[in-house]
């Protein structure tokens, strides 16, 4: 096992004049999980190219262990990488496959057979070593590539968005397979997706990517709490946070038409400004005589209605402007925030299932205004108000 760190890393295609990862500085502790996130084209999967050596380093370096391995080959770097497409040789039965590398290191054969009957066994694929992998489910299949990575031993496993040729619910008893995995063996592992829930569950740690730009590297819970910026804010979680420019006056966050009353500490820490705030959509309640009257009120009327068993989504439009954080540019850190025009903000509530909510029919919904995020204007950084909110 090692730790991998990587120090000012940039990626720039040549002729291209653009960076695709750009000063990234990142340590991976020993034994972490690391889950690198972002939208399509954010640089995560180049980043993670960069560390198996599959992609140059235009400048910065990279360690794993007490090793710089920046200039090295891949087959140097004591590394084990698991495609998306799985990468298995047709003509070869699961036993040749998950021992191939062991093979071409000249291991022992005895020690060989060994070493793939064991992490068969672990992977529940010893009634198939016989077979080829097209006489395997798409699962199987997978859990063969992961066999081959796990039963070099490396230093580090590299994982580019394994489970994303999966079904949905295939998808769901692999990342318990996986979290079970690593809690077994401990080794440091970088895994890129572009599932933000796939994230949230599989991280020790999360890395966000936008742009090529590292927006935040912490745990998920914090990521989800205490987002840095309105990227951040906006894509983890799901369904994702409500964000709309707004101005704080008079005691209160107005958007639009609509207007919360903000406590007075949260109030006084703002002063009037213009921002951007964020609601969760979890933060929303449906207003009732057990809810608490001091919670500022919102009367809505949902457009549309997910009934989904566990959970109502409502979604409903508001006379205000949304933040859009589709594609590379805006809020971070340099660029301008983008706004949608003069489109009215489309909300999403997430309520109990069976709450009595229906189309069309106005509904009243309290917002628990402790829990309100705020971010700059200007560059999307956050604002801090979270010991302040109960004050």
């Amino acid at each position: 096992m090692a730790a991998i760190k990587l120090n000012g890393v940039c990626k720039e295609y040549e002729g291209s004049g653009a960076l695709a990862v750009e000063d990234v500085d990142l340590e991976i502790a020993d034994g972490e999980f690391m889950v690198l996130v972002g939208p399509s084209g954010c640089g995560k999967s180049t980043l993670l190219r960069m560390i198996a050596g599959l992609e140059d380093v235009t400048y910065g370096e990279i360690a794993i262990g007490d090793r710089d391995v920046t200039d090295l080959e891949p087959r140097e770097r004591d590394v084990a990488m698991v495609f998306q497409n799985y990468a298995l040789y047709p003509h070869l039965s699961v036993r040749e496959n998950i021992g191939f590398g062991l093979k071409l290191r000249k291991t022992a054969k005895a020690e060989m057979n060994e070493r793939v009957e064991r992490v068969a066994r672990s992977l529940g694929l010893t009634e198939y070593l016989d077979r080829k992998p097209a006489q395997l489910s798409g699962g199987q299949r997978q859990r063969v590539a992961m066999g081959r990575a796990m039963v070099r031993q490396p230093a580090a496993y590299l994982m580019d968005e394994p489970l994303s040729n999966l079904d949905a619910k295939l998808r769901v008893a692999m990342r318990a397979e996986l979290a079970r995995l690593h809690e077994q063996l401990g080794v440091t592992t970088v895994y890129v997706t572009h599932d933000q829930v796939e994230a949230m569950t599989l991280g020790t740690r999360v890395a966000v990517l936008r742009g090529g730009l590292l927006q935040q590297c912490d745990t998920p819970e914090t990521l989800f709490e205490r987002p840095a910026n309105a990227f951040v804010a906006g894509f983890i979680g799901s369904p994702a946070m409500n964000l709309m420019e707004a101005v704080v006056r008079d005691g209160a966050v107005v958007f639009g038409a609509e207007s919360l009353a903000l406590a007075p500490a949260v109030a006084e820490r703002l002063g009037e400004r213009e921002l951007i705030v964020g609601v969760r959509p979890t933060d929303f309640v449906l207003a009732g005589p057990d809810v608490d009257p001091s919670l500022p009120r919102l009367r809505v009327v949902p457009d549309v209605v997910e009934r989904l068993g566990s959970e109502n989504h409502v979604l409903f439009g508001l006379d205000a402007r949304q933040l859009d954080l589709d594609g590379r540019g805006g809020l971070t850190g340099e660029r301008d925030a983008q706004l949608i025009g003069d489109a009215r903000a489309l909300l999403t509530a997430r309520l109990e299932a069976g709450a009595p909510v229906a189309v069309g029919t106005p509904v009243e919904l309290a917002v628990r205004r402790e829990r309100l995020h705020f971010f700059s204007r200007e560059s999307g950084e956050r604002i801090d108000t979270a010991a302040l909110a109960a004050v």
